[in-house]
């Protein structure tokens, strides 16, 4: 699975990066080294204008959704914490993430992610799990395949207040390999530059070829490094949660 990741990036650099059309100056987010289920993340993501909802336009938008994905028809947003991913064997399938596969997809960027590992502690010889960032050896940002989903909140009558909408997201991830694989079975999935059109075109809707798209992060050039097990505790944040454990 992928728990924690790390994104550091401003607006201004993910606009440039991704070619955001649209980026409405929404309060930015902080730098985060330890990004958690139901935190706020960037997204970015493409759809029609909301004026003309008939046209075929779409523009590419830098937004905040929250992590964890909460269906359409769910009851309450106690489900989010529970589908922060999806597999991407059964994406397509699966009742909460098929329709958002289809016609709402995102990239999540990302400077790396964190999986643990158990080990035996040489000091005390029991249990314990090793936290690793791992990241692409070449430092870029990673375009972690995500999905997103509007969620209307059945307390508020007024559709147009803000508060009635939100909107929420998940990673897809897929079988661990390279450095990855040495720590843990599953690792998110990314797109290459080339493909990030196609994957957020929401008029592109062949799962086979939307799947096809999909690679490991940094094509698979990943390095992992043991960092402090700080990280394990969501309220610690910072640059230091990345330095290597000794």
């Amino acid at each position: 699975m992928c728990g924690r990741y790390v994104a550091t990036r401003s607006p201004d650099d993910l606009v440039q990066l991704f070619q955001v059309a649209d980026w409405r100056a929404e309060k930015a987010l902080a730098p985060s080294w330890n990004v958690a289920p139901t935190d706020q993340v960037y997204a970015v993501l493409e759809r029609r204008p909301r004026h003309d909802r008939d046209s075929d336009e779409v523009r590419r938008q830098l937004r905040t959704l929250r992590w964890g994905l909460v269906p359409s028809w769910a009851d309450d947003l106690k489900i989010g914490p529970r589908l922060i991913n999806a597999r991407v064997e059964t994406v397509h399938e699966k009742p909460a993430f098929r329709r958002a596969f289809v016609k709402r997809r995102c990239l999540l960027p990302a400077d790396g992610f964190y999986e643990w590992r158990q080990i035996e502690d040489p000091a005390t010889g029991r249990k314990r799990k090793q936290p690793y960032f791992i990241h692409g050896e070449d430092d870029q940002v990673m375009a972690l395949a995500g999905l997103y989903e509007f969620w209307r909140n059945p307390d508020i009558e007024q559709d147009d207040d803000p508060a009635a909408w939100l909107i929420t997201c998940t990673v897809i991830t897929t079988e661990a390999t390279d450095a990855a694989g040495h720590i843990h079975p599953r690792m998110p999935l990314a797109l290459t530059p080339d493909h990030y059109d196609a994957w957020l075109d929401p008029r592109h809707q062949d799962p086979d070829a939307l799947r096809n798209l999909l690679t490991s992060p940094a094509d698979g050039h990943l390095h992992a490094r043991p960092v402090s097990t700080a990280v394990n505790d969501v309220r610690n944040n910072g640059p230091e949660l990345l330095h290597e454990a000794a």
